[in-house]
């Protein structure tokens, strides 16, 4: 083939690859070291890192980054945890480039990506769309929760990606299970199994709980009130200081945002005669700051601590 066909061959192949390739590609194609270097010399192509080319001296775009991290990281590296999420529909949710490695192999990171060597390493758990290999979406929503920064953060992307319909909460609960001496093994378990059961009554039951170990009083659970528009069921009511609180379960409102929303709103209730709401996913991450509020709203109302 002539340079000139093999260029286009090249330029035909990144374009259906968010505008790059590798360079194992670029060689199985025809494009040596010198016809690369000359496409670059020319200002028509750019390479990257130590695998990549982009046939294009424009910014490169996020899936092209996915893509190159991919290669850097080695022959059987793949997308994994959000990262491969957000290839597979994930919006609002982004903590990095996210990469997965068999242990103990695994290349280099490239420009600050997250590289996972692993002895999780299982063939079935990965899928190829487009030639970008990525984990699967139940698999990576699992790892999503391991991998992210806070608990909060993982508590809230494991729930996006069932919210966003991109998997289902029994699948991630099973893979969940298969993680191994990780420090948010326990958490990840139980915010698994609340977004498998909804977790409406489980997480009145917890909060029940905590308000005992607080030493606030009791509450009364699933009261019946009657409303406008009817009967009306209240989570947790303290009827002598017209006090109720309800627990959100997993998919009341976008995971993503209803723990900060929250706070905020109970932060103006507190002072008047109306609800608080708690996420479940809140009571997992960020419980203090939830039941601070709580004791804070029933000492407005009255409540005296005992002496």
């Amino acid at each position: 083939m002539s340079n000139k066909s093999v260029r286009l061959a090249v330029q035909d192949l990144a374009a259906q690859q968010d505008g790059v390739v590798s360079r194992a590609q670029a060689r199985a194609l025809g494009a040596d070291r010198d016809l690369i270097g000359h496409e670059e010399e020319m200002g028509r192509w750019q390479t990257i890192g130590f695998q990549s080319v982009a046939c294009h001296r424009m910014p490169l775009a996020k899936p092209a980054r996915w893509r190159i991290a991919v290669w850097e990281a080695g022959e059987h590296a793949a997308l994994d945890g959000s990262t491969a999420l957000q290839a597979g529909g994930l919006r609002n949710f982004d903590d990095g480039i996210h990469v997965i490695t068999p242990w103990p192999y695994g290349g280099r990171s490239w420009e600050g990506s997250h590289v996972h060597r692993s002895r999780l390493w299982n063939p079935e758990d990965f899928i190829e769309v487009g030639g970008l290999r990525r984990t699967r979406n139940d698999v990576a929503a699992a790892r999503a929760g391991m991998y992210a920064k806070t608990n909060r953060a993982g508590a809230t992307v494991m729930a996006m990606a069932v919210q966003q319909g991109l998997t289902a909460g029994e699948p991630v609960f099973l893979q969940v299970r298969r993680i191994n001496r990780h420090k948010r093994r326990t958490l990840l378990l139980v915010v698994a199994r609340d977004i498998v059961d909804g977790a409406q009554a489980l997480g009145e039951l917890d909060f029940a709980r905590m308000c005992r170990q607080r030493g606030l009083p009791e509450p009364s659970r699933q009261v019946v009130c009657r409303g406008p528009k009817g009967r009306v069921y209240l989570d947790v009511r303290w009827k002598q200081f017209r006090v109720v609180v309800e627990i959100d379960g997993v998919h009341h409102d976008a995971p993503e945002s209803s723990i900060g929303d929250a706070l905020r709103q109970n932060a103006i209730t507190i002072g008047r005669d109306a609800v608080l709401r708690i996420p479940v996913l809140g009571l997992r991450t960020v419980p203090e700051q939830f039941m601070d509020q709580v004791e804070l709203m029933l000492t407005v109302a009255g409540w005296r601590r005992a002496a």
